[in-house]
């Protein structure tokens, strides 16, 4: 996400000729970041105990995973808390990593708030699509961390110019690596595909419509990249995509009743 050219003096500001920049991330901790990955192992520990503590009873996952039969009666916060939940060590592990793939360089352009709105939207996103086209208990982050993903691409995508040739190769990538993800998640019994899905779609919405979109200001040496994004659009985009899966969520639970 980091690679690109440097920035180049040989035109000056007069002549229409194609600037090369080195895109970097703001400075700044990921601070965002950092905290869902603490919250997430937090949560983790706590269902490893919760068995020794409770009769044996995972009171975490009972409370939290997302259940179809419970979200139609009443219980919508099924719908958002499985992103902190995981079945396995190597469920955790996994998405946990992921996270941190592609977590800080996003939060770094994006922002704070920004980027916990893409994680909780594209959570929202995935585990609304699997509450309407899946019947199976489910739980994890990677209905989040597919929102990550498409929103890595989407960010890519839309700033083509700054990255030159690279954000097509870095673009193949990341639609491989979807891709094969898709497809082991369809073979493989127990792995909620429905949910990548709708947390792929989520993310990539709210990034297309709430995204960065760098712009350089100035000439090198003395050059800045700015965000041309108004937050105006990003709080649009976010209660936009939020909204519409509300609308679905509701239009399954009506259908289900």
């Amino acid at each position: 996400m980091n690679q690109g050219y440097p920035p180049s003096s040989e035109y000056p500001p007069d002549q229409a000729q194609p600037r090369r920049v080195l895109v970097q991330p703001p400075q700044g901790q990921p601070i965002v970041t950092y905290a869902i990955l603490i919250i997430v192992i937090l949560v983790y520990l706590a269902q490893m105990a919760a068995p020794y503590l409770f009769s044996g009873r995972d009171l975490p996952t009972i409370w939290g995973m997302k259940i179809n039969e419970l979200i139609v009666q009443g219980q919508f916060w099924r719908l958002i808390t499985p992103v902190f939940l995981h079945g396995s060590v190597w469920h955790i592990a996994f998405n946990m990593y992921a996270l941190m793939v592609f977590g800080p360089g996003l939060e770094r352009f994006y922002g704070h708030g920004r980027f916990l709105a893409l994680f909780f939207i594209s959570g929202f996103a995935g585990n609304v699509m699997s509450f309407l086209f899946s019947s199976a208990p489910s739980l994890g982050s990677s209905t989040a961390i597919f929102g990550l993903l498409a929103a890595e691409a989407v960010f890519l995508y839309s700033n083509r110019n700054l990255f030159g040739a690279g954000a097509q190769g870095a673009l193949i990538n990341l639609l491989i690596v979807a891709l094969a993800n898709l497809f082991i998640g369809g073979i493989s019994p127990g792995i909620d595909n429905w949910g990548h899905i709708g947390g792929l779609v989520g993310g990539a919405l709210f990034a297309w419509f709430a995204g960065p979109l760098m712009q350089v200001v100035g000439y090198a040496p003395n050059y800045s990249l700015v965000d041309g994004r108004g937050s105006g659009e990003a709080w649009r985009a976010g209660i936009g995509v939020t909204a519409l899966f509300v609308l679905l969520a509701v239009v399954g639970i009506y259908f289900r009743v």
